[in-house]
């Protein structure tokens, strides 16, 4: 099969495999995360059926599959044997870093449900010690930025893309922390009625539905997003002509928690409609560990 593309990520709980597989899925890989490895041959049978429709696919398999995750090396096997090839990327990270990041979250890890995180880190590294010696790609996240690290992914795993295809980065951002500093493209979306003023939804962000609902909910905003998305799809191809290859775009409002995140998030949508790879950064909203 040698037109697809198969890649299985795995690797330690909080070394960021999330966020990898929302950067493939953005590079147009179908994603599944967390499929029993026993289901591996079968779903890429499925997917080989598509006729051409799906050619990229990547998979999380890790430790929270349990006694299911022993059988992946069996799986991996049984998919070299039906014709598949495939490429295996390990994601790991130092342990001051992983348990900095299961405290910072407040999540559990798989194989500590009472706590004890490091003894935990330690008892994966033993079990994934085999899968890690397989992996065709190992990836230290510990001191990576979430952008950087989907920069990575995009340069491992999209360079067979379309090269008349932009990669476009929308950032939302706060005007009172900044302009960010590498936007080609800056729009101020502070004219929006702002839920900042909604009691309800203050706590929120723009990823909540009812804060998008709320903001998209006035004509203004369902007029601005379609002139944004117009403006856009015009200027990519004459960026393209001038031989620029990715595009970063800015989202601005006082915050950058609400009004911004929610344009943000609808203009990749939209863009993604179109098949343009798309990257969101939510720079000002607080940080979340990936696991």
């Amino acid at each position: 099969m040698q037109d697809i593309r198969f890649v299985v990520v795995t690797g330690l709980s909080g070394a960021g495999k999330s966020l990898a597989l929302r950067a493939l899925e953005d590079a147009g890989y179908f994603c599944v995360d967390n499929l029993p490895p026993a289901l591996i041959p079968k779903f890429a049978e499925i997917c080989a059926q598509s006729g051409g429709k799906i050619r990229r696919i990547a998979i999380v398999v890790d430790i929270r599959g349990g006694a299911f995750f022993d059988s992946l090396l069996d799986a991996l096997q049984d998919l070299e044997r039906t014709g598949f090839a495939y490429q295996i990327l390990f994601l790991e990270a130092d342990d001051e870093t992983l348990v900095r990041r299961f405290k910072e979250t407040r999540r559990r890890h798989p194989l500590a449900p009472q706590g004890r995180v490091l003894e935990a880190i330690r008892e994966e590294r033993c079990r994934l010690e085999e899968i890690r010696g397989r992996a065709h790609r190992i990836i230290d996240t510990s001191a990576l930025s979430p952008q950087k690290f989907r920069e990575e992914i995009l340069e491992i795993f999209a360079t067979d893309q379309d090269p008349e295809r932009f990669i476009v980065t929308v950032v939302s951002f706060g005007f009172k922390h900044g302009l960010p500093l590498d936007a080609d493209l800056v729009f101020d979306v502070r004219f929006l009625p702002n839920p900042h003023y909604v009691d309800s939804l203050r706590p929120l962000d723009g990823g909540d539905p009812l804060v998008e609902e709320y903001v998209m909910r006035w004509p203004i905003a369902q007029q601005f997003m379609r002139r944004l998305a117009s403006l856009v799809e015009f200027l990519l191809p004459q960026y393209l002509a001038e031989g620029k290859t990715q595009l970063a775009i800015g989202i601005g409002c006082t915050g950058g928690q609400h009004r911004s995140v929610v344009i943000a998030n609808r203009l990749a949508r939209l863009l993604r409609e179109k098949h343009h790879t798309v990257l969101v950064e939510h720079r000002d909203l607080p940080l979340r560990s990936e696991a």
